[in-house]
């Protein structure tokens, strides 16, 4: 027995693309009060009232994107897992999913079967929101918790602007924009404002100015989300040696009458085709796996709706997906991944 595993959480997926597998699958995702933040009774009725049309609508959305081997983000985060067992050498390297399957509680139970102690967990999303990074770790404090585990749980750290993570990035998009192109958009996944705002320590300079995610302090930045994409962004145009105006940041999947975080992809998608922006490439570099998000929000109807706006084409460019120097990159950043208390 090696004495250190690695566990690896992404979003997850429906099981299938039938409407009560998906049903059963946003449920669970939006019933989570790091999601959709509002006390549970206003937060159950708001879910039902969701969840009258959005499976039906959804599931469409899923077997337009649905592979013969299954989900998109499974599929390849279980390819991830495949290089992550030859990179991690430490221990046993298991996958999990915060909604769906294979849920974190089984993932865990196995590496405490295995015998294993000592678990590295690693969130795979570079930039920090409650949720995302707080949810997986309050699932896995809960399974430990309630099920007596005796482990130790070393946590991996949002890696936004780590060189490793901006390197890997940069070279899997580089064989892409040596293609024409006009205009690269970074499209990152919006949150409402209120997420951001609830977490500033200050309570004085989220969306203060139009500058602030770019004054953030050490700790205003270590919980918003929005500056540390913007870090991510400027860190890879800087990477690529893109010139300014050649590119643009925008955020996606708006869900609700709540005030996002801007500006809203669909908003920038019409902008530059009346810009002239003819042939547009467009990275999701708060993604690491391809999923529903990014193949069929953006790689399907943003791309039609481009194309209706008056561009010619948009290119999407793959997630890391299981990129072998993605995997290297991830193994030096779970490997110096500090102590959770």
């Amino acid at each position: 027995m090696t004495d250190h595993a690695l566990l690896l959480v992404n979003l997850g997926s429906p099981a299938s693309t039938s409407v009560a597998d998906v049903r059963r699958y946003l449920n669970q995702f939006l019933m989570d009060p790091y999601v959709i933040d509002l006390p549970w009774p206003v937060r159950r009725l708001l879910v039902s009232l969701i969840l009258i049309k959005r499976p039906e609508q959804s599931a469409h959305a899923y077997a337009s994107i649905w592979w013969e081997d299954g989900s998109p983000l499974v599929v390849l985060s279980r390819r991830l897992q495949q290089v992550m067992s030859e990179q991690w050498k430490q221990g046993p390297v298991e996958l999990a999913m915060r909604y769906g399957e294979p849920s974190i509680e089984s993932a865990l139970l196995k590496l405490v079967a295995q015998g294993q102690k000592k678990i590295t967990l690693a969130p795979l999303y570079p930039q920090f929101a409650d949720s995302t990074v707080t949810t997986v770790i309050e699932e896995a404090r809960r399974v430990v918790r309630e099920r007596k585990l005796d482990v130790q749980f070393s946590v991996l750290q949002p890696f936004y602007d780590q060189p490793e993570y901006i390197e890997a990035l940069a070279a899997s998009a580089r064989p892409y924009l040596a293609q024409e192109h006009d205009h690269l958009l970074l499209s990152f996944h919006g949150l409402p404002e209120r997420h951001l705002t609830k977490l500033d320590p200050t309570g004085q300079h989220c969306f203060k100015d139009a500058d602030c995610c770019r004054n953030a302090s050490p700790a205003v930045l270590a919980t918003c989300y929005r500056a540390q994409c913007l870090r991510t962004a400027s860190a890879l145009a800087e990477h690529l040696g893109l010139a300014d105006g050649t590119w643009s940041v925008s955020f996606q999947s708006r869900l609700g009458r709540a005030k996002w975080i801007e500006p809203y992809t669909e908003t920038r998608l019409d902008e530059l085709a009346k810009q002239g922006v003819k042939k547009l490439m467009v990275m999701c570099p708060a993604f690491v796996a391809d999923c529903i998000e990014t193949l069929e929000e953006i790689g399907d109807r943003g791309r039609e709706q481009f194309r209706e706006a008056g561009g010619e084409d948009l290119l999407l460019i793959p997630c890391l997906n299981d990129d072998p120097q993605w995997a290297q990159a991830l193994n030096t950043l779970c490997a110096r991944a500090p102590l959770a208390l």
